[in-house]
């Protein structure tokens, strides 16, 4: 043990998000620190921490300006916490936030730590827009002169291509695919038709839309930039809608802008905790982390889909937690892409890929589809990157803590570069 013999629970207090939106519209000129910013300003105004010490923050962005090389610790600096309270920049993917949470999580459960704040902000909007390297090495190689020659010299081989911005994409460098490309090929491996994704978007929209309407998010979203409410949520979305819409990544394609997540701008964070903590300055207590898993999956040379490493972790973790599939409640798969879903739960129910590929002695099993992703999804929430795991974990504890029936959730976060990060909540 790094510190304690002790492992320590550790309590999910809550957490709070601003509204996401589509990119390039209501927060169009707002940077990564401006949004990680109010989502630390607003869980320490919901929990009364200003002024408090936290152990640590942990939080990150996938799509990042060199001027964020601290981006965290500026935000603590400026989130009304105690300036001696450290930050910490981090960075999975997708489950950047989801990650940080377990990170924090560790550190309370090891008595590294009583309290800590996890998060997660991306921008595509204020995406960083660069020069090719041969401009860099130009402007690089004149600086380096020792005299005006050389400081002069390396300007003659300037030229019109130099000016021409490398714009930022989510290409796997290892395929050279994106990762719709690469979600299009699982579609295709799995068989997962259009009208299986269009139905899961569709449901996502529906449910995201209700509970808007019945008030579940009232709590866990606070306005900025004049948003109040996640802006990609479609509450006339019909199947027929969906239908209509063309394939985005191939011609013969089946994913679309409808059963895709939208490039979208937000930020969100949540706070953890040993139960003492939250007992000695009064604040509840949701849920619990219990667990938490990643893995990764070889996809570089075609044989695995992209997204399919959370059908690796989620058994594993199964298998720490002494607990099977359907044993649970809730559950929060990240919908980066309906066929992403559909294509990990198939996978589950396949006895021959568990046996196979997973090694287990049989199928992993299905999943009650009514306790999926019961108040919206990614496909209809929007998906900031690096802040969709922390929106998840605060989504799931309130569910549990409001369900005297419920006993424990499950959360899959699927990530570029052929990853998953998984974690289990507990009441």
């Amino acid at each position: 043990m790094l510190v304690g013999s002790v492992i320590k629970r550790v309590a999910i207090v809550g957490g709070v998000r601003i509204p996401f939106a589509r990119s390039y519209s209501a927060y169009a000129t707002a940077s990564n620190q401006d949004m990680l910013t109010a989502a630390f300003r607003a869980v320490v105004e919901r929990f009364r921490l200003q002024g408090e010490r936290l152990g640590d923050v942990a939080a990150g962005a996938v799509i990042k300006h060199s001027r964020d090389y601290n981006l965290v610790r500026e935000c603590v600096l400026a989130s009304g916490l105690d300036p001696h309270t450290p930050g910490l920049d981090m960075q999975r993917a997708c489950g950047t936030s989801l990650e940080a949470t377990i990170d924090i999580a560790n550190k309370i459960a090891l008595g590294q730590i009583e309290a800590g704040m996890a998060g997660g902000s991306d921008s595509i909007s204020d995406a960083p827009i660069v020069y090719p390297r041969s401009y860099q090495q130009l402007l690089l190689a004149s600086y380096r002169g020792r005299s005006a020659w050389q400081r002069l010299s390396p300007w003659l081989g300037l030229r019109p291509k130099h000016f021409k911005p490398v714009l930022p994409a989510v290409v796997e460098p290892r395929t050279g695919l994106s990762m719709g490309q690469s979600a299009e090929l699982m579609a295709k491996q799995w068989q997962v038709s259009r009208a299986e994704q269009d139905h899961l978007a569709y449901d996502s929209h529906l449910k995201a839309a209700s509970a808007w309407r019945e008030g579940f998010y009232q709590d866990l979203v606070v306005p900025f930039l004049g948003l109040k409410s996640d802006n990609n949520v479609r509450s006339d979305s019909t199947l027929e809608k969906l239908a209509r819409l063309r394939p985005s990544f191939a011609t013969d394609g089946t994913l679309t802008a409808g059963n895709s997540t939208p490039l979208t701008d937000g930020a969100s964070a949540v706070l953890l905790a040993t139960p003492e903590w939250a007992a000695k300055r009064g604040l509840p207590v949701l849920a619990y982390l219990t667990h938490g898993k990643v893995w990764a999956v070889d996809f570089a040379g075609g044989k695995e889909g992209l997204l399919m490493a959370p059908t690796y972790a989620v058994p594993a973790m199964l298998r720490d937690a002494g607990i099977t599939l359907q044993d649970f409640d809730y559950y929060e798969i990240h919908e980066a892409f309906a066929a992403q879903v559909l294509c990990t739960l198939r996978a589950w129910e396949s006895a021959q890929y568990c046996r196979e590929v997973l090694g287990l002695p049989g199928a992993l099993g299905s999943i009650d589809r009514a306790r999926l992703n019961v108040k919206g999804g990614s496909v209809a929430l929007g998906h900031p990157f690096a802040a969709t795991g922390t929106r998840i974990v605060a989504t799931l504890a309130k569910l549990l803590a409001a369900d005297a029936n419920a006993k424990r959730g499950l959360i899959s976060v699927c990530t570029a570069g052929g990853m998953g990060v998984t974690a289990i909540l507990e009441r």
